[in-house]
Formats: structure tokens, C-alpha cells, sequence
């Protein structure tokens, strides 16, 4: 690879605390109970200078605000960030380049002044709800070991009342599989309207999951199936993140030769002591025997350009395009997903260089069958 074949940065993730106010179950995240906090004033100035300084960003960059909970932070934070963002962007935003803000967050602390913040700021906000509230209050508890879905619930509808728009995900795991109903009822009644969903992984510190074995995937092909059926009875109010990509690349013809969690700075990851990475967000600051820490730098010592001379940024790339290659040449299945995800490589294989994970059939090939099922059955004989 040259460095045309890197970026462009369209994703900057900003771990802005790694504090979260919840303790689930599944959570890959090492140190969700320390409130290590971004310096504003110091780091976003030099991580913007870092990204408009080397040659790897584009048109549209998305700033998310993720990787603890965001709002355990005042509201103040976020109007200094866009103040900064605004400060330092503004000669580029003027040439046409595009810079947003989103936030990923619990969506337990969320309230009027955190809705009038999200206004200000022009922020698109992201919640997290796995269902209806036995199903979520089994894995997504507070440290007390209380559910959180009627603070969760408290917040979504707080949105809806403001009329703010926002996207959801669920992870889903083994208590929700045998409920596709139940689920679908839930999203459609509670006015969620696009939704994503995140199959429970083995990832970080979670090291094992309920959703492994050819069960557990013959079950998630029928909730796919029956969800579907739900959806498209009512008219698809709902718009499901796994099939809307794959509709939309059978629409233009198109197939993907990578993805941006195997292009390097397709996306940059920042941690926050100002610690950075590239490819999955999941592999910032995660150390392993093979790889050492996946962090290419600090922001404060390395430009962006300086981290891809080093040994660790090469050895990563070596072996997440040997893997991505392997993908493409063995896995039918690659043109709609690219080459799967490093992270899912390393936690399920030990390497990199790895081809098929349980999170591949999982994000990737279930849902392009069931997909492709529906709209055979559609078209008729």
C-alpha cells in the first residue's frame, strides 16, 4: 500500500470520558470506571491540526463523541467542543468542507437541558436500547445492579417530546432471540424508526459471548425473518441499518472492495489521554500478547504521517491486508462487507490475519441471506 490507499478520515472517534454510568454485561471497554476526561482546551485544537495537517482527510468528517458514556460529562463540555470545532474548522467549512457532530450515548441522564445542548450544537445523537425492559434490564445495569431501562426510556421519549431526531442500536443477545415480535412491537410503538443491530460479540474484555454456535445463527436468521415480515405488514416504519446497506449496494450494483474498519485512517480513534489508533474503534488502547498496546501514538509526540513509519502501524497493516485479501479470495460474502473487522479477527482467531468470524455470518452473511430470500419471494415465480 502507498498512502493513497489510506483515508480519508470520514470518522473521528473521541472518547471524551471513559467513565460510563452503566455496568452491561457484554461491554468490551476496559476502564468504564475511571473518569479519565478529554482535555478540551489542550488535545481538540492539536487533534484537529493533526487531521488538516497530514494528507489523509476528506470532504465530510463526523466527529463521535463515544467509548463511555458522553453525557456523564457537563453540558458544558460539548458547547465548548463545538465552540473549538467551529474555531478551528471554520476557513475549511467555508470551502465546503462538511464537519458534523454525533454522540452514542445510554441515553439514562438525558433531559431538557441535554436536549437544548444537542439543539444548539447541531449534535445527531445515537441511543442504546436492547428491547423491552426484561430483555434490556438483563444485561444493561447500573453498577448497583438496578436496570436502567426506565431511565433509558425516560430520556428516548424526552427526544420524541422535543422532536429531535435520533437512530438507535440494540445488542442483541440470547434472551431476545426467540421474540422477534415482541421486539419489533417495542421499536415500532416506542416511535423508533432506524435501528441497527448489534449482535452481542466477544470483544475486549468480554470474552465470551451468548450469541456463538450454529444454533444461536439459525435462530438469529428466523428473528431476521420474522422481523422483517413484522416490518413489512406495517408498512416498514422501521429502517433496519443490516438490510438498508445491502439494499442499497443491490440498488447501484455496487460491492465493496474494503471497508473503513480495514482501510488505515478511514476512521481515527482517540482515547481520552490523546492516545490514537486507526482501523475498529474497538481496538483503541486494548493491549494483547501479539500486537502489544494497538495505539499508534499520543497526538501530543506523533503526527499521523510519523505513525504509519513505525513498526506497529506496519505490522498491523501487513497483517489486516493479508487477512482482508484472504477474505476476498475464500468468502463469497465479500463484496458486502469488504473483509470483515480486525477486531472480531483478533478476539476469535489471535490474529489479524484471520478470514471468517461468528461476527462475520452475523453482521454480514445471515442478513444477506434473509435479505436476499425476501426479495426472491417478492418478485414471484
Amino acid at each position: 500500500m502507498n498512502h493513497s490507499d489510506y483515508g480519508p478520515i470520514g470518522l473521528l472517534v473521541i472518547q471524551s470520558t471513559s467513565l460510563c454510568n452503566l455496568d452491561c454485561s457484554y461491554c468490551y471497554l476496559p476502564d468504564r470506571q475511571r473518569r479519565n476526561v478529554f482535555n478540551l482546551q489542550q488535545q481538540l485544537p492539536l487533534l484537529l491540526e493533526r487531521v488538516y495537517e497530514s494528507p489523509f482527510w476528506g470532504p465530510h468528517l463526523s466527529i463521535l463523541w463515544h467509548a463511555g458514556e458522553p453525557l456523564t460529562l457537563p453540558t458544558s463540555f460539548y458547547d465548548q467542543a463545538s465552540t473549538i470545532i467551529e474555531s478551528q474548522t471554520a476557513c475549511l467549512q467555508e470551502q465546503g468542507v462538511v464537519i458534523e457532530q454525533h454522540l452514542q450515548t445510554n441515553a439514562t441522564l438525558i433531559n431538557d437541558d441535554w436536549c437544548n445542548c444537542f439543539m444548539r450544537n447541531r449534535i445527531v445523537v445515537g441511543v442504546s436500547v436492547d428491547g423491552p425492559e426484561d430483555i434490556h434490564d438483563s444485561h444493561r445495569r447500573f453498577r448497583n445492579g438496578k436496570g436502567s431501562y426506565i431511565q433509558t426510556m425516560r430520556g428516548i421519549r424526552t427526544l420524541r417530546e422535543r422532536d429531535i431526531d435520533f437512530h438507535a442500536i440494540a445488542v442483541l443477545t440470547a434472551d431476545a432471540l426467540e421474540q422477534p415480535e415482541r421486539m419489533y412491537a417495542f421499536f415500532r410503538d416506542e416511535g423508533i424508526h432506524q435501528l441497527g443491530f448489534n449482535v452481542e460479540e466477544q470483544e475486549g474484555v468480554h470474552t465470551s459471548s451468548s450469541m456463538q454456535g450454529l444454533l444461536k445463527e439459525k435462530l438469529y436468521r428466523e428473528f431476521l425473518s420474522r422481523f422483517w415480515a413484522c416490518n413489512e405488514k406495517d408498512g416498514f416504519p422501521i429502517q433496519v441499518r443490516e438490510f438498508d446497506q445491502v439494499m442499497g449496494m443491490i440498488a447501484g450494483g455496487q460491492r465493496l472492495l474494503q471497508n473503513e474498519m480495514n482501510r488505515p485512517y478511514a476512521i481515527l480513534s482517540v482515547d481520552a489521554k490523546g492516545n490514537f489508533s486507526t482501523f475498529d474503534p474497538e481496538l483503541l488502547s486494548v493491549e494483547t500478547e501479539r500486537y502489544g498496546l494497538f495505539n499508534l501514538g499520543n497526538i501530543r509526540d506523533v503526527s499521523l504521517m510519523e505513525a504509519t513509519q513505525t513498526e506497529p502501524f506496519q505490522k498491523l497493516l501487513h497483517d489486516m491486508s493479508s487477512g482482508m485479501k484472504r477474505c476476498q479470495q475464500e468468502c463469497e460474502y465479500y463484496g458486502f462487507c469488504g473483509g470483515g473487522t480486525g477486531s472480531n479477527k483478533y478476539w476469535e482467531h489471535g490474529s489479524l490475519d484471520a478470514t471468517e468470524t461468528c461476527a462475520c455470518r452475523f453482521s454480514s452473511q445471515i442478513p444477506v441471506d434473509v435479505l436476499l430470500e425476501k426479495l426472491e419471494t417478492a418478485a414471484g415465480p
